[in-house]
């Protein structure tokens, strides 16, 4: 009886050990590949943060340049001062007394 729970412990024991070596290499597998992401998303973060710097000073440049052509656009807008014309009253006056 001794030597049956001595195999059978012994039985269990190596199992163990070979499950816990599968899992340890499972495990070993799994963090090697979440880095290998965690690496890429990295990488991924860095290129977004260029692109949004780049982005940023173009649209700071295409802000100034909207801001010079609407002062641009208001100085045309801007009703130029008309000499006096005689009133349309008079127009039709003188049309009136010529005919």
């Amino acid at each position: 009886m001794r030597r049956q729970n001595l195999f059978g412990l012994l039985g269990v024991a190596v199992l163990g050990l070979c499950f816990t070596g599968c899992k340890d290499t499972k495990t070993l597998q799994e963090n090697q590949q979440l880095k290998a992401q965690v690496a890429e998303l990295q990488k991924e973060n860095g290129q977004l943060g260029n692109d949004v710097e780049t982005l940023t000073t173009a649209r700071d440049e295409l802000t100034k340049e909207n801001g010079v052509l609407q002062n641009e656009l208001n100085k045309k807008r801007q009703p130029a001062a008309k000499a006096k014309t005689a009133s349309r009253k008079r127009r039709r006056g003188r049309k009136a007394q010529q005919s």
